[in-house]
């Protein structure tokens, strides 16, 4: 069946035409798979997909992303993170095949509606459980583990939520790079989430988040609220996700530049 593909021209290029063909007839592109950027599921019967061709100094790996996290291109890499694409892709297979994985999280963006006012959002859900530390049980401890960090349960979606001290969003060249917490025993901010390539943001949320200088994190289980394809969906999906309970959240700074970065300095050779 043909597939909602796109293959932008330099991805054919490297390809040829037969295998992009192939593709966009469905012959030898998935139905479902893990976004490679945002790393929650997509379907590409169903959702517009981009096709995104790693290429190494002696291998190429295909993968697949939301429309929306990325356009289809053409991404050169070393050979090390190459392997690493590779890691990651075969996880997903394995996944689909019914193998035990350790479940990733999913990060969406997006700007909700509170007192009249927009404000930018994230809306974080992993793919599985997520269990507490050191144990292997079924309970998801995911919400609890959240709390003890500072987050707070939301009973109402149209109530600002508390900032989180030492906590921040991490924008840089307007796109998306991370969730910082504190480090162990006060030491620099290190990545909670960090995203597997830097994710797209709309002006409307970057024009919010520069004039707010915060960003408002929510977090739901494994099933809390769904991918949502607008955000009007998405704040019904919250709305819900917090009159069952199922909600946290906290307002956290803005930790990224703005502005391109200059040229490294290079020494002379």
């Amino acid at each position: 069946m043909p597939r909602i593909l796109d293959v932008a021209d330099d991805v054919r290029a490297e390809i040829g035409d037969e295998e992009a063909d192939r593709l966009l007839a469905g012959e030898s592109a998935p139905g479902a798979y893990d976004c490679t950027s945002c790393r929650t599921p997509g379907d590409s019967l169903h959702e517009h997909t981009s096709t995104v061709l790693f290429v190494g100094e002696e291998t190429a790996v295909l993968a697949f992303a939301h429309a929306g996290c990325l356009p289809s291109q053409v991404v050169r890499v070393t050979e090390e993170q190459l392997q690493g694409a590779v890691a990651s892709i075969t996880a997903s297979e394995a996944s689909e095949a019914g193998v035990p994985q350790q479940a990733v999280l999913g990060v969406t963006s997006g700007l909700v509606l509170l007192d009249g006012e927009l404000h930018p959002a994230l809306v974080v859900e992993p793919t599985g459980p997520i269990a507490r530390p050191g144990t292997t049980g079924p309970d998801d401890a995911f919400l609890p583990l959240l709390q003890e960090q500072g987050f707070a349960p939301v009973h109402e979606v149209g109530v600002v939520p508390q900032v989180l001290h030492g906590w921040s969003v991490l924008l840089a060249v307007g796109q998306l790079h991370a969730v910082l917490q504190p480090g162990p025993d006060g030491g620099s901010p290190v990545a909670w989430w960090q995203a597997h390539q830097p994710l797209q943001v709309t002006e409307g949320w970057r024009t919010a988040a520069n004039k707010r200088q915060s960003v408002l994190v929510y977090a739901a289980p494994a099933g809390g609220i769904g991918r949502q394809p607008r955000e009007d969906l998405l704040r019904e999906a919250l709305d819900k996700a917090a009159a069952q309970g199922l909600l946290v959240a906290a307002a956290m700074p803005l930790a990224g530049t703005h502005e391109r970065a200059g040229p490294r300095y290079r020494p002379p050779a």
